[in-house]
């Protein structure tokens, strides 16, 4: 069974870049479409980056398109989100989970397993 471990969250201040890391155990993270999804208190959930099991494709928001990216190191069974140029508005708690089709959505309604979750905070 597919089990997600998130890490890299904290805090960092407006302009400040972190990495989330998204490790897989119990399958191959390469077997799944991956998603990054955020949620934020008063705000509706988010889905802001996807990457497909093949990386073909990848999307983004509009939200995030620029300052972010995805990306998979097949060795580590590991996926990533590389986020720059952060902005207070992007303070939330980010979830990866597994897209169940393989392909690459952000709606999150289609994501299968999901990470346990790490806050991100962006001070202004």
């Amino acid at each position: 069974q597919l089990q997600l471990a998130q890490s890299g969250g904290g805090l960092v201040q407006t302009g400040g870049s972190l990495r989330l890391d998204c490790e897989a155990s119990g399958d191959d993270l390469d077997y799944y479409g991956v998603g990054w999804v955020r949620q934020a208190p008063g705000k509706e959930r988010e889905a802001v980056s996807c990457i497909t099991k093949n990386d073909i494709e990848t999307v983004y928001s509009d939200s995030v398109k620029g300052r972010f990216t995805i990306s998979r190191d097949s060795a580590k069974n590991t996926v990533y989100l590389h986020m720059n140029n952060l902005k207070p508005e992007d303070t939330a708690i980010y979830y990866c989970a597994t897209i169940v089709i393989g392909l690459c959505t952000l709606n999150w309604r289609a994501y299968a397993s999901w990470g346990q979750g790490t806050q991100v905070t962006v001070s202004s």
